[in-house]
């Protein structure tokens, strides 16, 4: 007969809500500091246009 499941074995309960709340925090994560990037970088090439000008 097998061990029950432990915490780290992959298969409780515990294990699946951890990966699936890292993985949720990791996409998260990505998609503001994206934002975030994306946002200096117009605001960096708004400035380079006013320096032109």
């Amino acid at each position: 007969m097998a061990p029950p499941p432990g915490p780290y074995s992959g298969t409780s309960t515990l294990a699946l809500v951890a990966r699936a709340s890292a993985f949720t925090f990791g996409l998260v994560y990505g998609s503001v500091k994206l934002r975030v990037l994306k946002m200096k970088a117009k605001s960096h090439k708004k400035a380079e246009a006013k320096a032109k000008h």
